[in-house]
Order: C-alpha cells, then structure tokens, then sequence
C-alpha cells in the first residue's frame, strides 16, 4: 500500500486560531503562509511552534504579493521580482521557524502562483532558480512545468491532490467561483481521499475518471468544517489501511 502524505495550508488569519490547532492533530505536514497573501510574523512563529510540538513537518506557502485578493490573482512581475519575493517570503519563515526550533522543509506555492508555476514554464523556471540551494523540495500539481526545471536544479517535485476541491475531466481544479469547485461534505472528502491514495484517481465533476498519482493531499483549512473534513479523511485512510506519513519521512502525529 502505498504511503500518502496529508497537508493542510495553515496560518492564513490575523491570529493563529483554534481551527489551524485542531487541524495540526490530523495532518503530518503544514504549509504556513508567509505573509505576502495571509498570515504574519508572530503567526508564522506561533505556528512553527505548535508544528514543532506535535512533530508535524513545515512547509512555506509562498504567494504572489497580494493581500487584498488572498493571492488568487495572477500577477505579471519581472522574473527577478517574483524570485526576491519567494526568497523574502522564505527566508522569514526559516527565520521564525529556527527560533522556535524548526525547521522548514518545503515549498508549497499558493493560489494563482502554484496554478501559474504548473503551466508556465517561465514562472516555472523563476521559481526553481529562487530556491535552488535553499530548498530541497517543492509540492505542485501532478505534471507540472516545474518537472523539468526541478529535476535538472536537483529539487524533488511532489505531487499534490486535492480531496476538498472539484476536478474536471483534464484532472484540473475546477474554478473557485463554479458551484462545484468545492467539497464540503466530511463524507464525500473521506472517499475522495481513499480514491486518491488506493485508486490513484477520483470522479471529475462530468464523472469521468481522472488518474492523478499524487504523494501528499490537502485539506485546505481556510474553509469552515476543515477539522471535521480532515478528520474524515484521517478515519478513511487508516480503514483502507493507507499509511499516512509525510513525505519527508517523518512519522504522523
């Protein structure tokens, strides 16, 4: 049985909350935003902290610069720009990390820019080269552009699933502003993860069969119920018998 990985993207509120807390007790890896689309300083130390006590693995959830719209707009910046502003947003979370004693072991891209990194071999490339010689490892959709990029920087790829969103018959999330772009049933998020982890696909929203080999899936935990659909998905993976360990090695929570 092949071992899944279960992420959650964390610390996108003012406060650290009792929402993210409760999450951290069913996931094995956590991608904390950075500050440039959500989250803070003090939230990203508080975090780290609480990461750190229930040994759930750090990651960095970069974005585009971009408050006001949560990060799901893209944005067209020079390519050194967008590499100074991962490597800033990276940097501060090593930074808070390392005084709570972490240490932060992968790079998740958020919203418009991991939807732009997958199909855009220019922002692909950028991407790679900010982090090259600083993280080993980044998680992005199966068969990105960032494939090629990563391979040839020495950077693993990990590919993502997402048990709480729609797909289509392409295996591409559906848009956020379509009726069935999100999952919201405990349930139905369970199952999907099983399929995802067992069966190496899910239904589309046609209902067509999409093949989507992944290694890591993600309860997004900015959605009301996300404790409650990550404990679904914990339950439907331990009764398949699916290990579920992060994909750096580390033993779940």
């Amino acid at each position: 049985m092949p071992v899944i990985d279960l992420n959650a993207d964390l610390g996108e509120d003012d406060d650290w909350t009792a929402g993210d807390l409760a999450l951290l007790d069913h996931v094995t890896s956590a991608s904390l935003a950075c500050g440039f689309h959500a989250g803070s300083r003090s939230v990203m130390r508080t975090a780290a902290a609480a990461c750190v006590e229930r040994g759930v693995v750090i990651g960095a959830h970069v974005s585009y610069r971009d408050r006001d719209g949560f990060g799901r707009r893209a944005l067209d910046l020079p390519a050194h720009r967008l590499a100074a502003d991962v490597v800033e947003q990276w940097e501060a979370l090593v930074d808070e990390a390392d005084a709570v004693g972490g240490t932060v072991a992968y790079v998740k891209p958020h919203g418009a820019l991991y939807h732009r990194m997958a199909t855009d071999l220019a922002v692909a490339a950028t991407v790679v080269d900010a982090l090259a010689g600083r993280c080993g490892v980044l998680v992005a959709p199966p068969a990105s552009a960032l494939a090629g990029p990563a391979r040839d920087a020495g950077i693993r790829v990990v590919a993502e699933g997402f048990c709480d969103r729609g797909y289509d018959a392409r295996g591409v999330l559906v848009p956020r502003d379509r009726g069935d772009a999100l999952v919201d049933d405990p349930e139905a998020v369970g199952a999907r993860a099983r399929s995802l982890a067992v069966e190496r696909g899910l239904a589309a929203v046609d209902g067509s069969w999409v093949v989507l080999e992944v290694e890591t899936l993600c309860v997004h935990g900015d959605h009301p119920g996300a404790e409650r659909r990550a404990r679904a998905v914990r339950a439907a993976l331990d009764e398949a018998g699916v290990p579920v360990r992060s994909f750096t090695g580390s033993t779940p929570p």
